[in-house]
């Protein structure tokens, strides 16, 4: 095997995690839809863990009267339960919109070592508020199907004015 060999494998694996980001990302949006059918606003969150999805969630603030049940808190309890621990160090957090702060510092007290997300939150998002939120070992991906993201987000507010 020469470097190009190396190099083109790598570029496939690369391919490859890009494919596996849209893939699950569209789980996500198919959580934030459920979201904005029952009028809460539309973030959805899936967990995977060795490939396999272990948790699906979206934003629950109204039916629960909780200002806590956004969709990655809700999708951290349910991966924690299905791993039987807290930490959650092998797994990726797939949202649909970048984490809020109470959302950024608990996936950072999980221990999630990468997130991906697909549009950015200019108003309330972890990036503007505590950029160091997360765990200092996770990596973060941004712009995964950015578009169908935000539209929802834009379409959900919009029905509402």
């Amino acid at each position: 095997m020469n470097d190009n060999d190396k190099c083109d494998n790598r570029i496939t694996t690369m391919q490859e995690q890009q494919e596996n980001d849209k893939m699950f990302m569209r789980k996500a949006l198919a959580e934030a839809a459920k979201a904005g059918e029952e009028g809460e606003i539309p973030i959805g969150a899936v967990i995977v863990c060795q490939g396999r999805i272990i948790a699906r969630a979206h934003n629950l603030t109204e039916r629960l009267h909780d200002v806590t049940a956004h969709a990655e808190m809700q999708a951290i309890t349910s991966a924690a339960n299905e791993l039987q621990g807290k930490y959650l160090e092998d797994c990726t957090l797939y949202v649909t919109v970048e984490p809020c702060v109470m959302c950024a510092g608990a996936i950072g007290w999980a221990h999630i070592r990468r997130i991906v997300y697909g549009t950015p939150d200019e108003k309330r998002g972890y990036r503007l508020f505590a950029p160091r939120a997360l765990h200092p070992k996770a990596t973060v991906k941004s712009g995964i199907l950015e578009t169908e993201c935000r539209e929802m987000m834009l379409a959900f507010f919009k029905g509402k004015r």
